[in-house]
């Protein structure tokens, strides 16, 4: 079978040949159909991610595919198609815990399904849970046009929040629009971004993003408003004045998906539950910026890097 591997750090992963995998005890085996990239699966490759992996390793945190072969009593069957959380779902077969898969939805395809866990189960959670986001308030998005930026617009609007997409370029603003936004910033064309979130009376901010456009944000909170820490896509963590949180009374939240996990593994399973129906009932609809095969995968990687996408990177397999 194919497989990505990651051969070296700092390095992008190759596409090599590689045996099948064989399903162990209370595994299940799966062709995989589709796998997601995240901004963890650079910072994986660099060496540089929190939970460290010395290469060799096959990169990918989630996926999609159908079930080949499932233990008795697991709920799956050959033909089933779920959805995967697990490291190394980048090839075309895998072997999981049967906790590791999820029935999909009616209506959701691979491609979609393979990029829904970890980026709208982190905007679901760090909003509905941490921040407390409550109807008709404000929430400003950094980054709103990136993999995990749209599912925050999104999910912002599906809790009745006046939601501000903050992203860089036209085209990319209007997928943010779409997606909910109903008000749009365009970072390149921006001078002064603190005046422009605070002119709007900002209640809550998800910053994606880092660095001076996290701190300007930050800048811009009403007083009593919620920071999120999501990401440092923009290279570096933003320096937050926390003189501003004492005397505003803002509370800063830092939030990594995986390590909820393992801290609330029932909030995660209650909130993946809760947005799989926001899926079926039509008020979530994942946007695939771009799907490309595995053999292209080093280019997957590089756009990703680059930030040129718009939505989830997919590789088909």
């Amino acid at each position: 079978m194919r497989i990505a591997l990651v051969e070296r750090l700092g390095g992008d992963p190759v596409l090599r040949e590689a045996p099948a995998p064989r399903a162990g005890p209370g595994e299940v085996l799966l062709r995989m159909r589709a796998a997601a990239l995240n901004f963890a699966d650079l910072l994986k490759a660099r060496g540089e991610y929190q939970e460290r992996q010395d290469p060799p390793f096959v990169p990918g945190l989630e996926g999609a595919g159908e079930v080949l072969a499932a233990p008795e009593g697991s709920g799956f069957r050959p033909g089933d198609r779920v959805a995967v959380l697990a490291a190394g779902t980048m090839a075309e077969r895998v072997a999981v815990p049967v906790a590791a898969c999820t029935p999909l939805p009616p209506g959701m395809s691979f491609e979609q399904a393979a990029g829904f866990q970890i980026a709208y189960g982190t905007s679901h959670l760090a909003l509905a849970g941490r921040a407390g986001l409550r109807a008709g308030e404000t929430l400003a998005v950094l980054g709103a046009a990136g993999g995990v930026g749209l599912t925050a617009v999104e999910i912002g609007r599906a809790l009745g929040a006046r939601v501000i997409g903050v992203a860089r370029g036209r085209d990319r603003l209007e997928v943010v629009r779409a997606a909910g936004a109903e008000r749009v910033i365009d970072s390149a064309d921006c001078p002064d971004l603190k005046a422009a979130l605070r002119d709007q009376g900002v209640d809550v901010v998800y910053d994606a993003v880092g660095d001076g456009a996290g701190e300007a944000a930050f800048r811009a909170l009403n007083p009593g408003g919620r920071f999120l820490v999501i990401g440092f896509a923009g290279g570096k963590p933003p320096v937050l004045p926390l003189n501003h949180a004492l005397v505003k009374n803002i509370a800063i939240h830092g939030f990594y998906w995986g390590g909820h996990a393992r801290l609330d593994p029932q909030a995660v399973a209650d909130s993946m539950a809760a947005l799989f129906r926001l899926f079926g009932d039509g008020r979530l609809a994942p946007v695939v910026g771009k799907a490309m095969p595995l053999d292209r995968i080093a280019e997957a990687f590089d756009l990703l890097r680059s930030r040129r996408s718009v939505g989830k990177i997919v590789v088909t397999l």
